[in-house]
């Protein structure tokens, strides 16, 4: 049996590009307010971190990508990208 071993992934979840980001419009506006003039384009998103046991990278990067399309994020709207970092 091979060995485990363990990894950290990081997903990120963000709204498809050209759709209204209502919390980001709020966030530039309260830059704005506080003096950061600057800010012209605000996006948010979310970040997830998963710790993840298994016998190869590509098998739990394949996993993440799995748990993405079925829950982490909703394919309609958004897009995710994965990373797997090793320690």
């Amino acid at each position: 049996m091979a060995e485990k071993i363990k990894v950290h992934a990081q997903v990120l979840v963000r709204l498809k590009k050209g759709l209204l980001d209502p919390q980001g419009k709020a966030v530039q506006g309260a830059l704005h307010s506080l003096g950061y003039k600057g800010a012209t384009k605000v996006r948010v998103g979310k970040l997830i971190e998963l710790e993840m046991e298994g016998e190869n990278t590509n098998n739990m990067e394949a996993a993440v990508q799995e748990m993405c399309q079925k829950l982490l994020s909703n394919p309609v709207i958004e897009d995710f990208e994965v990373k797997i970092l090793t320690p």
